[in-house]
């Protein structure tokens, strides 16, 4: 069974459709890269996940978007709890007015985990595991708001990793940084993918290159293909996945 799955899912705002009939699997531990020019409905999807456009007046949609089988709009589930088990981290990171240690704490600590020393435990494993431990380890107790701006994206992966996730979505959370931090966060994912399920939303072909992973092109709310990065970028299927990953639009 694939870990998500969506069936002919559609998705709407207002008259607007974001989303056609989107039919798409996702492995288990998996790491796939969405790619598709501004307006192709990488976001809207990433956030249909975890349904974070329940709060967008007039949003819809139509068909399945399973999670381990169990539709996520399915009446019986619980919001909070899905969007614990389907973290995101956002293209712009907005660390808390708070020291680096009670940012990655902050999940944990809503979840009821007090004792100091299971936290201590928990923020060091999500810091390490997002490669920022050793660049912050003196300095916990500062302003996680005084870190630079790779930092503090990495920072945001390690506050979604605090709190235990199964999958990690992530949109365009390169979109602003320098090469360095960049690739900072691409060889992270590549260990990552090893614990988590892990969704990359980009507008970057090469980076969906780099990443060399699973890959779909969405283009106009629609999947035009899917299928390994190594074919992808040398035998694409379809037209307008050529010149999409050519640069002749984007």
């Amino acid at each position: 069974m694939p870990k998500i799955k969506a069936i002919n899912f559609n998705f709407f705002y207002a008259k607007t459709q974001a989303l056609h009939s989107l039919n798409l699997e996702i492995k288990l531990n998996n790491l796939l890269t969405i790619m598709g020019p501004t307006g192709s409905g990488k976001t809207t999807f990433l956030r249909a996940l975890n349904r974070l456009n329940d709060r967008v007046p007039a949003a819809r949609h139509a068909g399945q978007l399973l999670l381990d089988g169990t539709d996520v709009y399915a009446p019986k589930v619980d919001v909070a709890e899905l969007r614990r088990r389907v973290g995101m981290v956002f293209a712009l990171p907005l660390p808390l007015p708070l020291s680096i240690y009670e940012n990655v704490a902050y999940g944990p600590r809503k979840k009821g985990i007090n004792s100091r020393s299971r936290l201590d435990t928990i923020v060091e494993k999500a810091l390490i595991d997002a490669a920022i431990f050793e660049e912050v380890k003196d300095r916990l107790n500062s302003s996680a708001q005084h870190l630079s701006g790779g930092q503090q994206q990495r920072l945001a992966l390690a506050r979604v990793l605090a709190v235990e996730p199964e999958v990690i979505l992530l949109d365009e959370p390169t979109s602003g940084l320098d090469p360095l931090s960049t690739f900072r966060i691409e060889e992270t994912l590549q260990q990552l993918k090893k614990q988590y399920t892990i969704i990359l939303v980009t507008h970057d072909p090469l980076q969906a290159a780099r990443i060399n992973s699973d890959v779909a092109f969405l283009y106009l709310g629609k999947l035009i293909e899917v299928g390994p990065a190594t074919e992808m970028f040398t035998r694409p299927r379809n037209r307008r996945t050529e010149d999409y990953i050519t640069g002749k639009f984007g």
